[in-house]
C-alpha cells in the first residue's frame, strides 16, 4: 500500500478531526473520567481546525493510505511555557491510527516535520509529550529533542503531567 504525505486544506478539517478523536481516544482514553474526554473533544471544534488550516501560522501534514487518512502533524506558534533562545515553532499534535504505528510512517512525518521548522526559519522545535508515553518519548529523544521541564497538560478536569522537550535544528 502507498501511504502519501501531503499539505492540507481547510477541506480536509473534517478527516483531520476525526483522527485526532480516534487517536487521541485510543491511545488516552481509559486515562479519563468519560465528561473530562468529552470536554475536550468537544472544544476541538470544526470551526478551530478550519481557522488554523487557514493560518499561516501553523503547518499541517496529513498522512494517507490509498486515500484513507491515517496520521496527521500540526505545527503551531509559541504557546507553551517555554523560553526559546531564537526562532522557534512547536509540533502540537502527531498522531497515527493503531494500524500505522510501527510501519516507519512517524519517522517519516518527523523528518517532513523538522524540514517545515526549518522552512520556517526556526532554530528550535518544542513539543510536549505524556510522560507515561514512554514510546513517543523515545521517539522524539531518536531525533535528538532533549527534555526540559513539566508541563501541566488539561483534559477537561482532569491535569495530566507532560514533559517538555526541545530540539535545537
Amino acid at each position: 500500500m502507498t501511504t502519501t504525505l501531503r499539505t492540507p486544506t481547510v477541506a480536509d478539517a473534517e478527516t483531520i478531526a476525526a483522527v485526532m478523536t480516534e487517536c487521541f481516544t485510543a491511545t488516552f482514553g481509559h486515562l479519563y473520567a468519560p465528561a473530562d474526554l468529552a470536554a475536550f473533544l468537544d472544544g476541538l471544534t470544526l470551526e478551530r481546525w478550519r481557522a488554523e488550516l487557514a493560518d499561516p501560522a501553523f503547518a499541517f501534514l496529513l498522512a494517507e493510505e490509498e486515500g484513507v487518512a491515517v496520521g496527521f502533524a500540526k505545527l503551531g506558534p509559541h504557546a507553551l511555557p517555554v523560553e526559546p533562545a531564537g526562532p522557534m515553532i512547536e509540533l502540537r499534535q502527531l498522531y497515527l491510527v493503531a494500524g500505522q504505528q510501527g510501519s516507519g510512517l512517524a519517522a517519516r512525518m518527523m523528518d517532513r516535520v523538522i524540514a517545515i521548522a526549518r522552512e520556517r526559519g526556526a532554530a528550535e522545535l518544542f513539543l510536549s509529550v505524556y510522560v507515561d508515553n514512554v514510546r513517543a518519548r523515545r521517539f522524539y529523544e531518536r531525533y535528538g529533542f532533549e527534555e526540559i521541564g513539566l508541563y501541566t497538560f488539561m483534559v477537561g478536569n482532569h491535569a495530566d503531567e507532560d514533559h517538555l522537550m526541545r530540539l535545537t535544528l
